[in-house]
């Protein structure tokens, strides 16, 4: 690991530590994006933005923290992508339309219930992404720098969406979290993390102008091996 590698899991170990000491997530947090209370007020903030209002086409992570957004997303009639678990099949999305879906949407945007009831899609096949939700681990007050879980899946989608053209600058990135997840400090980052412009807390909402440029997509020498075998859409 590097010393940024090293410097963002001891961020991830505190904010995880405090979550589930103060039972503002469910116990067994470690490792997975916190699926934190108040989640749906922080949703409902989300809903209230005019960039949210304006977006047809919706991007969003399959975390249960998130779930809350996805389901309004398909109740306001927007189209909804979720990416495969690992972006392990050759069309690493799922397409969730609410006008043709025939289960409820709550079983429709869940891990368990897209893979059923949502055709998966590559990038040739989609729309324009108007706005995209990531769960975080953390995100810094300052300027919205985002620390995940460490998996790396979140950026790679993102790449993979702005090499095709489907994310660019104009494409608004928002982080639900909770609000002990918004750390007043510096956080860590490399050049093939993206920020975000939009923290929602149960509380409060957070816009930044970010400081530094977005990945211009996938930074090719910054993958693993792993992901070069097990990713179809890099081959």
């Amino acid at each position: 690991m590097t010393s940024t590698d090293d410097a963002k899991q001891a961020v991830r170990r505190r904010v995880w530590d405090l979550l589930e000491r103060e039972g503002m997530a469910p116990p067994g947090v470690h490792g997975h994006i916190p699926d934190f209370t108040g989640k749906d007020d922080a949703a409902a903030r989300l809903a209230d933005l005019d960039v949210w209002k304006k977006a047809r086409v919706i991007k969003c992570n399959p975390d249960r923290a998130q779930l809350s957004v996805r389901v309004r997303a398909l109740q306001e009639g927007k189209l909804l992508y979720m990416a495969v678990p690992r972006l392990a099949t050759p069309k690493p999305f799922y397409l969730l339309d609410p006008a043709v879906l025939a289960v409820p949407f709550e079983t429709a945007a869940t891990s368990t219930g897209a893979p059923e009831f949502a055709p998966t899609v590559g990038p040739d096949d989609m729309r324009p992404v108007d706005m995209i939700v990531c769960g975080s681990v953390a995100i810094s007050r300052r300027n919205g720098v985002r620390v995940g879980k460490g998996a790396g899946y979140s950026d790679l989608e993102i790449a993979l969406l702005t090499e095709a053209g489907l994310v660019t600058r104009h494409t608004a990135i928002a982080t639900t979290v909770h609000q002990s997840q918004l750390l007043d400090e510096e956080l860590p980052h490399a050049d093939h993390d993206f920020g975000v412009d939009y923290a929602i807390t149960p509380e409060e909402v957070v816009a930044y102008a970010p400081d530094r440029a977005r990945p211009p997509g996938i930074i090719w020498e910054n993958l693993r091996p792993d992901q070069l075998d097990n990713i179809p859409a890099l081959r």
